[in-house]
């Protein structure tokens, strides 16, 4: 027996080229498991676990973070288009700025973020360190910090310019991450965050 694929097909001819809308709207249509994280990098679907290391290392940001960003301009999880070939990033934690919009979407604008975290997931950890990073530099996100819960360590990138950062900081849990002189404007603490 033969099964066709009725909305793939229809799907295709109706265009060649696939978008950010299209894809997260068949990605809603799918049973995708309690408890992980989707998101579009360079057009491939990545599905991670959320954690609760990941979860506290997110939180311990998000509460420190509120010293200086309203509740309604802070985001985890939630779609960003960036720019690049199919990027539509669900970052761990992104802050925006003060005078930050909104798109005709309702979405944020990669323009107007300011800090941006990832905490490592085994699976999903090449896409942090790699094409997202290059992503995010390409976008001019002043601050992008990598939590590594294996490791125990944070990776602080800073001073975006020609589609890479130009400092590069590596901290080990415990030790503050000084971003006074960014965008960011704060210090955030890192003793709270779990390793594994």
């Amino acid at each position: 027996m033969t099964v066709i694929d009725t909305d793939r097909i229809a799907m295709a001819d109706e265009s060649d080229e696939l978008t950010l809308d299209t894809l997260f709207e068949l990605l809603e249509k799918m049973p995708v498991p309690e408890g992980y994280k989707v998101e579009i990098v360079g057009g491939a679907v990545y599905m991670s676990p959320q954690r609760q290391v990941h979860w506290e290392i997110i939180l311990g940001f998000v509460e420190q973070l509120r010293a200086k960003y309203p509740r309604a301009r802070l985001a985890s999880d939630v779609r960003i288009d960036f720019p690049g070939h199919l990027n539509g990033f669900c970052s761990d934690v992104a802050a925006m700025a003060d005078d930050a919009v909104k798109d005709s979407s309702g979405r944020w604008r990669h323009e107007d973020i300011e800090f941006v975290a990832e905490v490592i997931s085994k699976g999903t950890a090449v896409n942090d360190y790699g094409p997202k990073k290059d992503v995010y530099a390409a976008a001019g996100v002043p601050v992008y910090v990598i939590a590594d819960p294996y490791t125990g360590r944070c990776h602080v990138y800073t001073q975006p310019k020609d589609g890479e950062y130009i400092s590069d900081l590596t901290i080990a849990f415990g030790v503050e991450i000084d971003l006074t002189a960014t965008a960011v404007g704060l210090t955030l603490k890192t003793d709270e965050f779990p390793r594994g």
